[in-house]
């Protein structure tokens, strides 16, 4: 519901018809409506994840490639771009000091096996030792996100694409 309306335009009244609850059953859970978007980010985080099977499995640039594309495919399917459902949060809660914290810490867990497996490349010697496998994490989902946002924007998945194979390139430029 957050994602369709916003985190704004979505009542503690809204959700409970939505869910067909009572307060006390939301308040058993939630003590306000704060709690509710902490839940909301750390769901919408588990749907991301959920979507990038790839991540789990990422050790070489030939695994970043696969991930890259298989984001790039899921945009191509009917009704897409779509918005990423953490970033859709992140651009609206960006100014409120009580999320901040969260949203960094969901993108942190979003990068992490990303720079996990550029760690392993450069253990292996598979990528130049002075790179900086947390950074090199960062500017692949900042890619992805930026790339979402234009192509969603364009009506078109090929700024994605574009990002995407750009942040890769940058990689394969380090590679030994």
């Amino acid at each position: 519901m957050m994602y369709d309306h916003g985190v704004a335009g979505t009542t503690l009244d809204d959700v409970l018809a939505a869910s067909e609850t009572g307060k006390s059953q939301l308040y058993h859970y939630f003590s306000d409506k704060s709690d509710l978007v902490e839940a909301v980010i750390a769901r919408q985080l588990e749907r991301v994840l959920a979507a990038q099977p790839r991540l789990a499995h990422i050790d070489s640039l030939e695994d970043i490639d696969a991930w890259a594309a298989e984001i790039v495919r899921n945009h191509e399917q009917p009704g897409g771009p779509f918005s990423c459902p953490l970033g859709s949060l992140a651009a609206e809660l960006k100014n409120d000091a009580a999320f901040v914290p969260t949203l960094n810490a969901a993108f942190r867990r979003w990068e992490q096996p990303l720079e996990q497996g550029l760690r392993r490349m450069i253990d292996r010697g598979e990528l130049d030792v002075a790179t900086d496998p947390a950074a090199a994490a960062a500017t692949l989902i900042a890619s992805l996100q930026g790339g979402m946002l234009i192509a969603r924007i364009a009506g078109d998945v090929q700024p994605l694409r574009d990002t995407l194979d750009a942040a890769v390139a940058a990689l394969r430029r380090r590679a030994t």
